[in-house]
């Protein structure tokens, strides 16, 4: 068996396995250990998060970019399950993945837990969604998944974002597209010079200018370590809470970085001009 201090004591281990995260016989391998302790310190960030919106009637929770839904079937088990009122939704692209975890959904009793095949855009309009959630989390979301979540969150009026972003390439290309004029244009370049750096520097700015964009819609903005960096190289936590404080000096910083570093084409997914 696993040893039970690597499982929260109030998880349920048939759901573990169904989730394979535990085998049959009830083992842990190395690597579902550590996609366990990843998920379980990402459930002790959003536990407060529930408690603070928990006292409405009703509670939605949207996992973007949900994959196997690793993340929502622990929150709902962990968390949301005891409250009567509440709901987790997640929203994938893969029609496999949606319909296996809807099955095992229905197989746990799990009676208020959907999943939806959407895109980005007709996920903001879907009848089957409420038009406003209370949190909205995106776990390894890779690329722009993680704004794809943000925008959800955005649309949605959301009262708490909480996104581990992944594998962010699309700043990274646009720096590497205009490598060129930058080095002419400014001595800054220099931290993207080496394609490593373009890669790591590309990550980085990513990141800042996600918590600026939030920050330009009234969010306050918290970043942290998910878990320790021998466990996961993606590893940023970014905690969004809605306070409704826009802040004109977020969105035009923003704005600016997008200008200096030749990012004018990423404009339209950050939006802070709708901000200024």
């Amino acid at each position: 068996m696993a040893k039970t201090h690597d499982i929260h004591p109030d998880q349920s281990v048939p759901l573990l396995k169904a989730l394979h995260i535990l085998t049959r016989d009830g083992q842990l391998n190395q690597d579902s250990r550590r996609k366990l302790k990843q998920v379980y310190h990402l459930v002790n960030f959003i536990q407060p998060l529930v408690e603070a919106v928990s006292q409405q009637a009703s509670i939605s929770l949207v996992d973007h970019g949900a994959g196997k839904s690793y993340l929502g079937f622990i929150l709902y088990d962990l968390l949301l399950k005891s409250l009567q009122q509440s709901r987790v939704i997640g929203i994938e692209t893969r029609a496999d993945l949606v319909q296996k975890s809807q099955a095992l959904a229905e197989e746990c009793g799990f009676d208020r837990m959907q999943f939806e095949h959407l895109s980005v855009a007709d996920s903001m309009t879907a009848a089957s969604l409420p038009d406003k959630v209370d949190i909205v989390t995106a776990l390894h979301a890779c690329n722009t998944a993680t704004d794809d979540a943000i925008a959800f969150g955005l649309q949605k009026q959301a009262h708490y974002l909480v996104l581990v972003p992944c594998c962010q390439a699309e700043v990274a290309e646009v720096l590497r597209q205009h490598k060129a004029t930058a080095l002419a244009h400014t001595p800054m370049s220099e931290l993207w010079r080496h394609p490593i750096h373009t890669r790591e520097f590309g990550s980085q700015l990513t990141n800042v200018l996600r918590c600026l964009q939030l920050e330009a819609h009234g969010y306050q903005v918290t970043v942290t370590e998910l878990v320790g960096w021998e466990h996961s190289m993606k590893n940023e936590l970014i905690i969004a809470k809605y306070t409704g404080q826009r802040k004109r000096s977020a969105a035009m910083r923003g704005a600016q970085i997008l200008k200096e570093c030749q990012l004018e084409s990423l404009a339209s997914r950050f939006q802070f001009e709708l901000a200024i």
